[in-house]
C-alpha cells in the first residue's frame, strides 16, 4: 500500500484557477447554463467519489476570464494533492486549468479571508484587431487619449460610495461602498491596459469604471466627472457604461500570511 492510499482523510483545500470564460456563463453555478464552478465540481467529484462544492473568491461574469481566481473545496480522499490536481486537470476542458492545489487550514474562505482583489482590462487602439485576440481584448477603434484616463483613473483611488459604477446585482448587498488601493492606465503600442487593485468589488465595477475611463479617453467626458459621479453617489445610468466582458481578467487575489 503506497503512501497515498493509506487512509481517509478529510481536508480543505486551497485551489488557484486559470480559465477561458468565452463558453460560460461566468463562475457562478446556474441553472441550465455551463458555469466554470459546476464544470469543476463535477470532474472533482468523480475523482473523490463524493458531491463537492467549490467556493470561489468572487463571482466573474459571463465571457470574464482568469489568472488568478481562488476558490476552497473540502474533500474527503486516500488522494495526494499532487494526485488530485494532476487527475483534475487530466478531466477538465481546455479551457479551464488548476495552477495550484494546496492543503488550507480548516477555517480557510477563498471570498471572507481574502485581503484584496486585482483586475487587469485590456484594451485594443486601432482600426483593426486580428480575429486571433478578439476573445481577450476590447477593439475601441476611436482614439484613446491613455494619459488623461489615467488622471481620471486616479480619482478612484481611496474609500468612495461606487454606487454611480456597478449595476444590479438582483440580491441583497450592504454597501456599495469600497475601497480601491490603486489604478493605473498604461499604453504599450496599440494596447492600452488597465490594472486595479482594492480590497474587494460590485458587479460590473470595474468594467463600469472602464467603460467610463474610455469615455474620458474619447473626449467625451471631463476627467473632474468622475469625482462628480462618485460624489453623488446615485444609481447607474447610461451615462456609465459598461465596457464588453472579453477584456476583463481576475489577475490576482491576496490572503494574509
Amino acid at each position: 500500500m503506497t503512501a497515498e492510499t493509506e487512509q481517509v482523510t478529510e481536508r480543505r483545500l486551497k485551489l488557484t484557477i486559470a480559465y477561458d470564460g468565452t463558453a460560460y456563463s461566468g463562475w457562478q453555478l446556474q441553472p441550465d447554463q455551463t458555469s466554470i464552478q459546476e464544470t469543476i465540481e463535477q470532474r472533482l467529484s468523480s475523482i473523490v467519489c463524493h458531491p463537492v462544492r467549490v467556493n470561489g473568491s468572487g463571482r466573474t461574469d459571463a465571457g470574464v476570464h482568469a489568472c488568478g481566481q481562488v476558490a476552497h473545496v473540502d474533500v474527503r480522499t486516500r488522494i495526494s494533492n499532487s494526485s488530485l490536481m494532476h487527475g483534475l486537470n487530466a478531466r477538465l476542458p481546455d479551457d479551464i486549468r488548476i495552477l495550484k492545489l494546496v492543503t488550507a487550514k480548516p477555517d480557510f474562505d477563498a471570498r471572507r479571508s481574502a485581503h484584496g482583489k486585482e483586475y487587469r482590462y485590456f484594451v485594443w487602439n486601432d482600426s483593426l484587431l486580428l480575429p486571433d485576440r478578439r476573445l481577450y481584448i476590447t477593439h475601441h477603434y476611436r482614439k484613446l487619449d491613455a494619459d488623461k484616463m489615467a488622471e481620471a483613473a486616479q480619482r478612484f483611488v481611496g474609500r468612495h460610495d461606487f454606487a454611480a459604477f456597478s449595476a444590479n446585482p438582483h440580491r441583497e448587498i450592504a454597501t456599495t461602498v469600497r475601497t480601491i488601493t490603486s489604478f493605473t492606465v498604461k499604453r504599450f503600442g496599440k494596447e492600452i491596459r488597465f490594472s486595479v487593485k482594492g480590497e474587494g468589488f460590485l458587479y460590473k465595477q470595474v468594467r463600469s469604471m472602464v467603460g467610463f475611463l474610455l469615455r474620458v479617453g474619447e473626449g467625451r467626458e471631463p476627467i473632474e466627472a468622475v469625482s462628480e459621479l462618485l460624489q453623488i453617489a446615485e444609481p447607474r445610468t447610461a451615462r456609465v457604461p459598461s465596457a464588453p466582458a472579453q477584456g476583463l481578467f481576475l489577475w490576482r487575489v491576496w490572503y494574509k500570511g
